[in-house]
């Protein structure tokens, strides 16, 4: 039995192992520098080190001069020490650096090691005078203005890290129990959820956008979930990960043009409650990875605000099943609600909830995540399962404290003449769904799905109002930039 260790030669696994841990301890395997987290990590005092980043502060007295670096490898950087302040002249707040040094343990309680500087090296010059970050808190609305520097801000560098590390944790999550990724395409002929609020792909300056390319009208996607179903009726759970764009004109915290959603499909699964133990699990892992493996991070954004630790302990404790009521009970608790909350939008039976609504349940009633079902059947998608009562649709949405709707998920209707019945009544484009009602003809099986807003989940839990600080570079109605 043989692998491919590091430097792309067969060896035996021993050998492979051995490369490996060669690797993950130096990082110098690839010739790249370490990170401040390799140095943090499995650094030992008295080692002579080599550190490059950025410098996010420096002062100077008069025997000695302080920087702190960072590389967004870390929460707090590490502090560099020169005992001739001459070596820090040039240093200026945003300049790039090479240190080498000797690692010592640091008597601040901030941080475990810190560097005595043996050498300086300024790699890139940074203007101190039209630097716009200084060392103090910029607010998010000032650095969405200034969105080719705001990764190096700590808020933006740790929302970077949560989001690269609940990917992971996602990932993991679905091969682990057994899910095959889907990569689902971006340009498609149908919107699946019938609202319109699609951009359409077309050749620049082209007289006739609907035709010109494909040969029909063709949208960015809005989901890829018609897509997952055609996998799911071959390999049974299906998931992907992708970005997906509605041209909707909210100017709202909780909307974007183009973002990022995890969505999932499962064959041969004919009850809800099945489908929201999915989606349940899947939110539990992927935060208990985080607090694993990212704790310091959500440390950051937990710290002094109790309201988002209980939360995260909610969303881990698996002692403790998230809330589930049904729509008809949500509209009987917002109604006797009201006259204490006084809605904008009065609940009533048979309209989609406000969120003002979702608020309400998620952050006051239960405060904590709340599975809502059987929605009507006319506020819902074309495909989702009637109900036994024909009034209401095999459906949820979770709900959670922060940006209200978080997922979203349905059994789908299997059978071909309801669901093809169901298509000429709304009136959509001869022929553009033939093949999705032709599956129902090919092995059709009770199943379902859900999606998951991936910068939801993440302005979930850290707290922040506006998904806008959640994605590293945000398209929504009127901004486009970069």
């Amino acid at each position: 039995m043989f692998c491919i260790a590091p430097r792309l030669r067969l060896v035996k696994p021993r050998q492979a192992c051995s490369a490996w841990r060669k690797f993950s301890t130096q990082g110098t395997e690839l010739g790249l520098p370490a990170t401040l987290k390799r140095v943090l990590d499995n650094g030992v005092s008295g080692q002579t080190v080599r550190v490059t980043g950025w410098i996010r502060s420096v002062r100077v007295q008069k025997r000695i001069a302080f920087a702190e670096v960072a590389d967004g490898s870390t929460l707090k950087g590490i502090q560099i020490i020169m005992d001739d302040p001459q070596m820090a002249s040039d240093l200026t707040t945003g300049c790039s650096v090479e240190i080498d040094g000797v690692l010592a343990d640091s008597p601040g309680r901030e941080q475990s090691k810190e560097i005595q500087a043996t050498a300086v090296n300024v790699l890139g010059r940074s203007d101190p005078e039209s630097y716009p970050l200084q060392k103090k808190r910029h607010t998010l609305e000032f650095l969405r203005e200034i969105g080719y520097l705001r990764p190096r801000s700590q808020t933006i560098a740790a929302v970077t890290r949560l989001r690269d590390q609940a990917e992971v944790g996602l990932h993991t999550f679905f091969h682990e129990n057994e899910f095959v990724r889907i990569h689902t395409p971006a340009l498609t002929s149908n919107d699946c959820e019938g609202g319109g609020e699609t951009f359409t792909a077309t050749i620049s300056g082209s007289d006739h956008p609907e035709t010109d390319f494909f040969g029909k009208k063709v949208n960015l996607t809005v989901s890829g979930q018609l897509h997952l179903e055609v996998f799911a009726g071959a390999f049974k759970r299906v998931y992907n990960f992708n970005q997906a764009f509605r041209a909707e004109p909210s100017q709202t915290g909780r909307h974007l043009s183009e973002f990022w959603m995890i969505e999932a499909e499962c064959a041969f699964v004919n009850n809800l409650s099945t489908l929201i133990n999915v989606e349940e699990e899947m939110i539990r892992s992927t935060t208990q990875y985080l607090v694993d493996k990212a704790g310091a991070d959500l440390g950051f954004f937990s710290h002094k605000n109790e309201p988002l630790t209980r939360l995260i302990q909610k969303l881990t404790d698996r002692h403790q099943q998230f809330a589930r009521i049904s729509y008809t009970e949500a509209i009987d608790i917002l109604q006797k609600a009201d006259e204490k909350a006084k809605f904008v939008y009065k609940p009533q039976w048979g309209n989609d909830l406000q969120s003002e609504h979702e608020r309400y349940l998620a952050a006051t009633h239960f405060a904590g995540p709340v599975f809502v079902t059987d929605y009507p059947a006319d506020i819902k998608s074309f495909y989702m399962m009637p109900n036994p009562d024909s009034r209401t649709v095999a459906c949820t949405d979770l709900l959670v404290p922060g940006p209200c709707e978080l997922a979203g998920g349905s059994l789908r209707e299997y059978d071909y003449n309801r669901l093809s019945k169901k298509v000429d009544e709304l009136g959509f484009e001869q022929g553009s769904l033939d093949w999705y009602l032709d599956l129902r003809k090919f092995g059709s099986t009770p199943h379902g799905g859900f999606g998951m807003g991936f910068e939801r989940y993440i302005q979930m839990i850290t707290g922040l109002e506006s998904v806008r600080d959640i994605i590293p570079f945000p398209r929504h109605a009127g901004r486009c930039q970069y």
